[in-house]
């Protein structure tokens, strides 16, 4: 039987996460039995978590659930990273911590991969812009434009909280550098150069009831200078 890791981080999680991830999870193992799925969480220095707790939630449930700690944070870039390296099942999947994406959507990214497709990539529909604050909404749609324009991305919408990759490509991963949000960028560039690759970008659907929060502007003029990394690289 194949295997799947699913990769989540956490950072400061809302009260109840463990039941969300605990319910969810369940449910896409009744939706894949095909495959045996495993759960990584990646606690990326959060403040107000009480580890003991929150593991034995979760091993109540999923016994075999592997928890990942460190302090301080280092950002969700960083976090995955030491969850991916520790993940060695033929496909790995990673998205956030609450979960966001339909069922539907993961079950199609994941059938993709098993279907032959080195990398998924989660590509967003315009519903899940009407989610995001307008600045954020701005943002997200000049740096798609900007990755097709300039970096010339096989997949131009990088930021989808939700992409998966056959175990070859994990070390492409790992050789990301970028700790906070735009690793993504870096992720999808660094596969783009790859010519031997097959990577798609895979429609995905927000769950009903998600929020987003506004990004400060000291992690944009942090995730500015990092564009420009990628960009010189290119």
């Amino acid at each position: 039987m194949a295997s799947l890791d699913i990769i989540l981080p956490a950072y400061n999680p809302l009260p109840g996460w463990e039941t969300i991830v605990t319910e969810r999870f369940q449910s896409l193992v009744k939706a894949l039995p095909e495959l045996n799925l495993r759960l990584f969480v990646v606690n990326d220095g959060s403040r107000d978590l009480d580890e003991q707790v929150s593991l034995s939630r979760l091993r109540e449930v999923v016994p075999d659930a592997q928890w990942i700690s460190y302090m301080p944070n280092r950002g969700k870039g960083y976090a995955l990273r030491q969850g991916v390296e520790q993940a060695h099942g033929d496909y790995v999947v990673y998205t956030d911590i609450d979960w966001p994406y339909t069922e539907e959507s993961m079950v199609l990214l994941i059938r993709r991969l098993a279907g032959g497709v080195d990398a998924a990539i989660g590509i967003r529909d315009e519903k899940y812009y009407a989610h995001l604050p307008p600045g954020r909404r701005r943002i997200s749609r000049w740096l798609r434009k900007i990755n097709g324009v300039i970096l010339r991305l096989s997949v131009n919408d990088t930021q989808a909280g939700l992409k998966g990759f056959r175990q070859p490509v994990r070390s492409i991963f790992l050789a990301t550098t970028i700790d906070r949000y735009l690793f993504d960028l870096e992720f999808v560039y660094l596969l783009s150069r790859r010519q031997n690759l097959v990577i798609q970008g895979i429609p995905i659907t927000l769950r009903e009831g998600i929020t987003f929060s506004k990004m400060n502007r000291k992690i944009l003029l942090q995730e500015a200078r990092n564009f420009l990394r990628v960009w010189l690289k290119s």
